[in-house]
């Protein structure tokens, strides 16, 4: 979180005022820079709602100043840190739409990606939101891959990857157990073909063994095994794996 709070710094510039020792009142008839300001001081006191609602102000009362553009932005931040995270994204989508071309665009996607990154729950839950947190952090790097987000957007998108493999392999180990072998097989091959780097992968090729070996296709058996032999010569799988296949 270095960068993002780096960023944040940067944003409100050396000609803001120092925070007080509590929360400061808005003033009601204050200049967009003031109000900005005093929404900054909320935001440093953590008020996060009240920053929110200030920064907002600035575009409501103010649309055409500067701030007001720098206002949208740190409107979302503000919403981000209080973990209202469908807020923030709604400020951030209407900061992309609008201001496409701005120099913190590419922070922008990023906050928004971590919007849903930090939605992920364990994998007995609904992974919608990790799928969306590997979606959004894709477009960071599609769009930015220079951008200084680019590289914590691949690492978060490998760990996004393991949920969503994770969640495979809890499906494919209920339906193995209700002898679902299909489905299960199904399952289990989703993670061998499109989450090979995950750390799942290993149990997934040794249960395409198992379920090929219960439905009698021993040839995609020993297909697999080998598969599994060759990348994992030493695992627990592949020891598992030539119990079963030795056995045939």
């Amino acid at each position: 979180m270095k960068k993002l709070f780096g960023l944040f710094a940067v944003l409100f510039g050396l000609s803001l005022l120092s925070a007080c020792a509590s929360a400061p009142e808005v003033n009601e008839n204050a200049s967009a820079e003031e109000l900005y300001t005093q929404a900054h001081k909320l935001l440093e006191k953590t008020s996060y709602a009240k920053a929110a609602e200030t920064f907002e102000k600035v575009e409501l009362e103010h649309p055409y100043s500067k701030w007001a553009t720098k206002a949208k932005l740190m409107g979302a931040y503000a919403y981000y840190k209080d973990q209202k995270y469908d807020d923030a994204i709604l400020s951030l989508d209407r900061f992309i739409k609008y201001h496409p071309g701005n120099q913190d665009a590419p922070y922008a996607y990023y906050l928004k990606a971590l919007c849903y990154y930090e939605q992920i729950v364990t994998v007995d839950k609904d992974q919608s939101n990790t799928a969306k947190a590997k979606e959004a952090f894709e477009q960071v790097i599609n769009r930015f891959p220079d951008s200084e987000y680019a590289q914590d957007a691949k690492l978060k998108i490998d760990l996004a990857n393991d949920h969503l493999a994770g969640k495979e392999m809890e499906v494919g180990r209920y339906y193995l157990r209700q002898k679902n072998y299909l489905s299960a097989l199904n399952r289990f091959s989703v993670v061998v073909n499109e989450y090979q780097t995950t750390s799942h992968i290993e149990e997934a090729l040794y249960r395409q063994v198992e379920i090929y070996t219960i439905l009698g296709l021993n040839s995609e058996a020993r297909t697999a095994a080998k598969v599994l032999a060759y990348n994992y010569p030493d695992g627990k799988w592949t020891k598992k794996a030539k119990g079963i296949i030795g056995s045939k």
